[in-house]
């Protein structure tokens, strides 16, 4: 990419497209585009068509999506399935459309097996069973890998995907029911150290409760660093270096109780955790196999601690999402 080369950030309200589009800034990017959605909807093929006729971006960060936590992925299937499988197919098409030169597509790790073997290898997509609990958001992201593919080896196009481990960061989303792991462990306990939240009977401010019994494992990203990576790949590296698909993560990760504890101990919460067994667990361990990417020349740079504590600072400014 060249300093001034016509750069697309779709989903740059998001905590990853932020993310992006601020790292783009940074580095001197100076033709950055974006759209908010009361001006381009994403699952509006006419529209996506004519903004990329129109603006005819060289370059794109597909980062747009309907994200959540357990919950509202298993309230809302049919929504995760639908919006996340029409902004792909829209943005990807017109990106062929319209001559992009490349396209960068952004899955998760959910989009392998239940059980896959760990570290997880990008060669096991596909051999197993998803999660039940967010199988719908899983298919739309596989879907959106193979469709790259198939541009890629049917047009000649040069569409890759970068699927990243769990994700965390400024511009996170911090509602209750519909976020991911971290800033809703941030938010309860943050709130119940300052004496304002409760436990779900409404009596007991020295308690959070949280889902399942902890033993499950979670490799954590800091959003900056999901940046980092992604602009490092599309500045250097081309369908052929990546493969179908590359993961992105920290390269280890820890169980649900201790980073529970970790978070209490950083936000200064000292009350009880309880853990609701009647919830579920979700995927005990989802730890990537990053070897891939890291003979490619990238590795992160933001620890654990630094990050919850940058979160927390961001919870407690009141500069964050809820949605």
């Amino acid at each position: 990419m060249e300093k001034d080369s016509r750069i697309f950030v779709a989903g740059h309200r998001g905590m990853v497209g932020s993310a992006i589009l601020q790292e783009l800034q940074r580095r001197g990017y100076s033709n950055l585009l974006t759209a908010e959605r009361r001006e381009l909807d994403l699952c509006r093929q006419d529209q996506v068509q004519e903004f990329f006729t129109g603006k005819r971006p060289e370059y794109v960060f597909l980062a747009a999506a309907k994200v959540g936590g357990i919950m509202a992925n298993q309230s809302y299937p049919a929504d995760f399935i639908y919006v996340n499988t029409l902004i792909a197919a829209n943005v990807i098409n017109a990106a062929y459309g319209s001559g992009v030169t490349k396209l960068l597509n952004l899955g998760s790790s959910c989009i392998y097996p239940r059980e896959t073997p760990q570290p997880m290898k990008e060669e096991y997509l596909l051999s197993g069973p998803l999660e039940q609990t967010n199988d719908a958001y899983a298919i739309a992201k596989i879907s959106a890998i193979k469709m790259c593919d198939a541009y890629n080896r049917q047009y000649g196009c040069n569409f890759i995907s970068a699927m990243p481990c769990n994700l965390y960061g400024p511009n996170d989303n911090f509602h209750l029911q519909n976020s991911h792991l971290l800033p809703a462990l941030v938010r309860k306990m943050a709130d119940a150290h300052a004496g304002g939240a409760q436990d779900r009977g409404g009596e007991d401010c020295g308690e959070v409760v949280l889902w399942g019994d902890g033993t499950p494992r979670r490799e954590l990203l800091f959003s900056e660093d999901l940046a980092d990576a992604v602009i490092f790949l599309m500045e250097h590296q081309d369908v052929q270096d990546v493969g179908e698909f590359i993961n992105i993560g920290s390269g280890y990760d820890i169980e649900i109780r201790e980073l529970a504890d970790t978070v209490a101990d950083i936000v200064g919460f000292r009350g009880r955790i309880r853990w609701d067994r009647s919830y579920p667990n979700g995927t005990m361990r989802k730890l990537m196999d990053c070897s891939k990417i890291r003979a490619l020349g990238w590795k992160p740079k933001v620890g654990l601690d630094e990050g919850i504590r940058r979160l927390f600072e961001v919870y407690r400014s009141g500069s964050y999402r809820e949605q």
